[in-house]
């Protein structure tokens, strides 16, 4: 308890480190999202999910069903973000899908909802189900993840296995999978606090014995749930083709873990492709391997008929 009182008040004091403004830690509120492309226009749905297009269109989400006021025919990518995601990083991302005429819906998740699901980030996986669920007109549904989005998306399995007459049509509509640096339980001490402190390494430290202990602390609250959702990331109930995106020197993303989602997904008839580097930072794999990561990603989409713009492909290739 003693780490946990001097740490609390320094998250929610705002510290920072030099050319590196600390974000609040145990706050409810998400990060803002400031800046994109000048072609892309951006709305939020709810504090955690924002709409991306190529169009500029006011949408309006029914906050009991998420039902959007406007039918949009466009092929979607579900795009869950890492941790402390700044839009301008994400839009990186982002652009790779409004090319080939997607629609991208922005999801991310703060420390605070991920330390605390209940009343975190199991609403925002429940959010984006209910999204997914009400606005059905997409043509094409494409999940792309970061990180703790392997998190995220066991809880949204969670949720879907409740009512697996109503979800399981919702998860088979998705086409493909895209999975970059999935972290799992095991690696959440130490992904969170590299997260939230990327540069102090005796923050890291200080948080990740914080992290060691709320999970010692909290079983109810918090770690029986990371480790239901991390056996439904292994049991995915979406069986759509996945890709695979990793380094073996990521400890965030570990490949070990990673092997063991894909066995598992294997075992169960997903097809699934595999992309590892020797050499690579956690969720920096395109900035790294740019040319190699595109290529793994295009032809992926391209497998199954998502890439139609080919020529904007090539230009980056």
């Amino acid at each position: 308890m003693v780490v946990l009182r001097k740490l609390v008040p320094l998250a929610n004091n705002g510290l920072r480190s030099k050319g590196n403004p600390f974000r609040p830690l145990l706050s409810c509120a998400p990060v803002a999202m400031v800046g994109w492309d000048r072609g892309a226009h951006s709305q939020d749905i709810t504090k955690n999910i924002q709409y991306i297009s190529n169009e500029k269109m006011k949408l309006t989400a029914d906050p009991n069903t998420m039902k959007l006021d406007k039918q949009i025919n466009r092929p979607l990518c579900v795009m869950v973000n890492w941790l402390l995601a700044r839009q301008k990083h994400v839009m990186k991302y982002a652009t790779l899908y409004l090319e080939q005429g997607f629609d991208v819906l922005s999801v991310s998740c703060t420390p605070w909802q991920l330390m605390w699901p209940v009343k975190g980030s199991q609403l925002v996986a429940g959010d984006l189900l209910k999204f997914i669920t009400a606005n059905d007109s997409h043509s094409t549904l494409t999940v792309h993840g970061f990180s703790v989005a392997g998190y995220m998306w066991g809880e949204l399995c969670v949720h879907a296995l409740r009512d697996p007459k109503t979800y399981q049509p919702v998860l088979d509509r998705i086409s493909c999978q895209v999975w970059d640096s999935a972290a799992d339980i095991s690696e959440i001490t130490i992904g969170v606090p590299k997260a939230v402190f990327p540069k102090n390494h005796i923050m890291q430290k200080t948080l990740r014995t914080y992290m060691e202990y709320h999970m010692k602390a909290f079983q109810d609250a918090a770690t029986r749930h990371y480790i239901r959702s991390s056996q439904m990331f292994h049991t995915n109930p979406c069986r759509a083709p996945a890709l695979f995106l990793l380094s073996r020197s990521d400890p965030v993303g570990a490949e070990r873990s990673n092997r063991a989602v894909h066995d598992s997904w294997v075992g169960m008839g997903t097809k699934c492709t595999w992309k590892c580097w020797d050499k690579s930072p956690h969720v920096q794999h395109y900035t790294h391997h740019p040319k190699e990561y595109l290529a793994a990603l295009y032809e992926h989409l391209d497998k199954y008929g998502l890439v139609s713009q080919p020529e904007k492909m090539r230009m980056r290739l």
